[in-house]
């Protein structure tokens, strides 16, 4: 076994490498840039070295940088993580030319899986079944328009390096299939370097289902059960669970057998992901499910596996790569219970999953029946610079329905403020009942997204404790002043104060009345609710709400207040009166950057008509591509930013005034 390891990467699976590591006693070495100086996988290892500036480009990426790293701290292995470098045959191929080990499949069975177009073909090969599509080198649009004419619509454009749904359209119709062509290969060229695509048949009730396989350097190799993958929004993974509803053990032993197939193909070697999409218009079956790709590393949702298997992955990577054989045979690994993961973002479901930055003021996880793995703590900053995951929440039970309920409640537990969250998303994903019932599809979340995604209104028990929190009701005045310690609470009669509250979607006015220290009324214009403080020395607060009791957590700064009360997070936000981004951004008038990033096309010019909904501007932030739209129609007066710019949140991109203005 190692003595000293270097982790190549950042954030959640940086502290998830470090803390097997530490349980076999092995030292840790990070590699941090500008922007993670202070990153919890920074403050978790035994060393750290700093490896340039945030770009990934220059720091993360740079294969050069994180060797020298790696020699300089005498470390004797580099384990990737996943993304970045984790799927970079050249970067193996480096790190084994240094002389150290890297810790997954060797260079050669990275670059058989490393394209999608030869790993089908390589796949089709191995009798491994594919799903029928275009997977060759020829890149002409006209081209591939034939050959998804001849597909036949829906098909699915796919960037053939990478994954994480970088690159990837699915079109409807023929029409359609330009631009959007044109998106997926600018989309892939951004992300990996090379912008060719292949084109699929789109089946159009799919399900979602990978297989963890795992190999050592002594042709062994085995696989540990499925994943269903199917809730999906931007073909981008949101709660995962193993094993999969429904899965027979003939399908299961069909899959298993083709997933170690293809990693025997390859001469595999350490932890791989074989996903497979499965045509279940008529139910799952076993001769309904093909090939889609070969993740040669570790997946983000790993645990599951690890949950009902009862194992350690990355323990296994490190001990394979270390030289030693697999852990386990085919025969002594079991499934145990069920397990679901949900991946908690900073970002809007509202606003179509944008995602969003923000300092971490107030972080909660709960304490029971949950696995979290984060690579944050309160206090910490989501930036632009990196994937906004502030956390993984892994649940099991001995069943299904054990499991889920778990999930839910693990959900509602946690608490995150100072940023926008899609917790509430996640929760009502959790009730929704196709996926309750245990029928999941890759188009579940489309179908339903208005419901998932609407924005959570404060009822009137959230709006009182927001109106009394605002009137200053739940501060007690610090010192030894017994008068100020009542508070909003006076001698000689009632007093009153008129609060207007903020939320998103709208606004509320009311009065609150203090009848006592602890006691008052909130009028609203159609009903006053009574409300009792109780005395606590914590966060939490017991309040009394027209006769019913529960608890609420509080958490103030100067912007606003959050209230985690009933499962629910809301938002109350205090205006900034000097602030006309808000307004700006109301008035139709502008098109407003919503998160610092990169503009790389404006499709318009100065003096343009332009129509409601018509691209203007499309710009890269949070490795995503994000399309600016016409709020209206009018004229474009002023542009102001070009190509190539770099912009901040709620800058003005450009302005826009009625076709009839003089």
């Amino acid at each position: 076994m190692f003595s000293k390891i270097l982790i190549a990467n950042r954030g959640e699976i940086a502290c998830r490498v470090i803390r097997t590591a530490r349980r076999l006693g092995i030292r840790t070495v990070a590699v941090y840039s500008d922007a993670d100086r202070d990153a919890l996988h920074v403050a978790l290892a035994g060393e750290a070295i700093h490896i340039g500036p945030a770009a990934a480009g220059e720091s993360y990426l740079s294969k050069e940088k994180i060797i020298a790293a790696a020699q300089r701290t005498r470390a004797e292995a580099i384990h990737p993580g996943y993304g970045f470098l984790s799927e970079n045959a050249e970067f193996a191929e480096a790190v084994e030319a240094a002389g150290l080990v890297f810790v997954g499949p060797s260079p050669a069975s990275i670059r058989a899986m490393g394209l999608k177009d030869a790993a089908k073909a390589l796949m089709e090969r191995a009798g491994v079944p594919v799903v029928p599509g275009y997977h060759g080198d020829g890149q002409e649009p006209g081209f591939l328009a034939e050959q998804a004419d001849g597909i036949g619509f829906p098909v699915l454009i796919k960037a053939r390096a990478g994954g994480g749904g970088k690159g990837m359209r699915r079109v409807d119709r023929p029409e359609d299939l330009e631009a959007s062509l044109e998106a997926a290969k600018r989309e892939a060229k951004s992300a990996f370097g090379d912008d060719a695509v292949l084109i699929e048949k789109y089946l159009i009730k799919p399900r979602h289902i990978e297989i963890q396989v795992f190999g050592d350097s002594y042709g062994n190799a085995v696989h540990l059960f499925e994943r269903d993958c199917s809730l999906q929004r931007r073909h981008q993974k949101v709660i995962e669970e193993a094993p999969a509803p429904g899965m027979t053990e003939e399908m299961r032993s069909a899959m298993g057998e083709a997933a170690v197939r293809a990693a025997r193909a390859i001469d595999y070697r350490g932890a791989g992901t074989v996903e497979f999409i499965a045509d279940i218009s008529d139910g799952l079956s076993p001769d309904r499910f093909f090939f889609m790709e070969m993740n040669t590393r570790l997946q983000v949702e790993h645990p599951v596996t690890e949950a009902i298997a009862g194992v350690d992955l990355v323990e296994w990577q490190l001990r394979v790569a270390s030289g030693e054989p697999l852990p386990k045979t085919q025969d002594e690994l079991t499934i145990n219970g069920w397990a679901f993961e949900a991946r908690i973002y900073a970002e809007d479901p509202s606003r179509g999953f944008l995602p969003a930055t923000g300092t971490l003021s107030h972080l909660r996880f709960p304490e029971d029946d949950a696995r979290i793995d984060a690579g944050v703590r309160e206090g910490d900053s989501i930036t632009p610079h990196y994937d906004p995951l502030i956390a993984k929440l892994t649940v099991h039970a001995p069943d299904r329905a054990a499991a889920l309920a778990r999930l839910t409640q693990g959900l509602k537990q946690t608490q995150v403020a100072g940023t926008t969250t899609n917790l509430d998303f996640l929760i009502r994903l959790s009730r929704q009942p196709d996926f309750v019932a245990g029928h999941p599809d890759t188009g579940l979340i489309d179908r339903d997204v208005e419901a998932l995604t609407a924005t959570q209104q404060p009822d009137d028990a959230a709006l009182a404790i927001a109106a009394i929190v605002e009137a200053g009701g739940f501060r007690r005045a610090a010192g030894s002043d017994p008068w100020l310690s009542l508070g909003a609470w006076q001698l000689w009669g009632e007093t009153s104060r008129p609060v207007t509250l903020h939320f998103a979607g709208g606004h509320r006015n009311c009065w609150v009345i203090a009848k006592a220290e602890t006691i008052f009324n909130v009028a609203f214009d159609d009903r006053t609710i009574p409300v009792h403080l109780f005395e606590s020395d914590t966060v939490s607060r017991r309040v009394e709400i027209d006769g019913r009791q529960s608890h609420v957590d509080i958490f103030e700064t100067s912007s606003g207040v959050t209230l985690f009360f009933d499962g629910h997070t809301h938002h109350f936000h205090r205006l900034d009166l000097l602030d006309g981004a808000e307004e700006a951004a109301a008035g139709g008038d502008r098109v407003i950057a919503p998160m610092p990033g990169l503009v790389k096309i404006v499709r318009v010019r100065e003096g343009d008509a332009v129509a409601k909904g018509q691209a203007l501007v499309v710009m890269e932030a949070m490795k995503m591509e994000l399309t600016l739209t016409a709020t209206r129609d009018g004229i474009v007066e002023s542009l102001h930013v070009g190509e190539g710019d770099q912009t901040s949140e709620s800058a003005v991109l450009l302005s826009l005034r009625p076709e009839d203005a003089v």
